[in-house]
């Protein structure tokens, strides 16, 4: 089991591993502070590859202005033990020159609507942050499959574009958001919450499924559905709504009514934490 920190090492050791034979190569991207998410990633990709790489990197490019990328909590040594458990052979972790070595200006911009709306309407960077650091991730691993959490849901629709539209010849692999067992979906940021803020978070994934009731009883007027989740998020004092919306599963295109795949998706701060969470919708 290795950890590796510059891509010349990633290269020899997964050349190393692989024996000269044509094997499949599974690839979990995380900026760290792992958790029972990325973990059961790791797992997954364990089961249906030869050899796993982790990496773990805390992408400046995707974070704003005053945003938490010098507070975004890391420690190595603790993501290098919890990848190990979940069953990877290689964790990554470069530091910011190794990745933007001097004199960078190539980014890679999925455009349209796609990155425009939800977390790209107020994190107007982020998404050419994430799709430029994924593409070299991409390029430096060469995976045959990809795996990614469902929490970030907006995520792996740009990722799914981009892969489609720059023909990498990777499967994308979307697994289910794992959850605290009061339903908080995990997040490397939840350590920020302190006790109140957390207890009043938990009406994110309340509102979240009693809506899926509703629309299982039969509502299909998405306004209905966001006005429910909205107004249920104000009852609690610290919320402070970003967005919530109701989007076609594919196209993130907003919906009026509900008659295919759909994603309810939302982002509310509470204090300085801005969490997201998410839950589809089954014609």
């Amino acid at each position: 089991m290795s950890l590796v920190k510059t891509i010349k090492e990633l290269k020899e050791e997964i050349k190393r591993m692989s024996y000269g034979k044509d094997i499949s190569i599974g690839f979990v991207p995380t900026m760290g502070y792992l958790h029972e998410g990325h973990i059961s990633l790791i797992k997954k990709a364990k089961l249906e590859n030869d050899i796993v790489v982790v990496s773990v990197f805390v992408n400046p490019t995707q974070f704003g202005p005053n945003e938490d990328f010098e507070s975004y909590p890391r420690d190595i040594e603790r993501d290098y033990n919890l990848s190990i458990s979940g069953g990877a052979d290689i964790v990554f972790n470069p530091n910011v020159d190794e990745m933007y070595p001097d004199g960078a200006s190539t980014f890679v911009n999925v455009k349209g609507d796609i990155t425009n709306k939800l977390c790209g309407k107020s994190r107007p960077t982020h998404f050419e942050g994430v799709t430029t650091v994924v593409s070299k991730l991409f390029n430096i691993v060469k995976p045959t499959n990809a795996y990614f959490g469902q929490k970030d849901a907006q995520q792996v629709a740009v990722i799914q574009k981009m892969v489609r539209d720059l023909f990498f010849d990777i499967n994308i692999v979307s697994c289910p958001i794992v959850r605290e067992e009061d339903g908080l979906a995990m997040s490397s940021r939840n350590v920020y919450l302190n006790e109140e803020e957390r207890n009043q978070a938990l009406i994110l994934s309340k509102s979240l499924f009693k809506a899926r009731d509703m629309f299982l009883d039969g509502e299909r007027d998405a306004n209905v559905l966001r006005k429910f989740i909205i107004d249920n998020i104000n009852t609690k004092e610290l919320a402070n709504i970003d967005y919530v919306d109701i989007v076609d599963a594919k196209t993130l295109e907003n919906v009026e009514t509900i008659n295919s795949k759909a994603i309810i998706a939302l982002a509310v701060k509470f204090g300085k934490t801005r969490l997201i969470d998410n839950i589809y919708l089954e014609v």
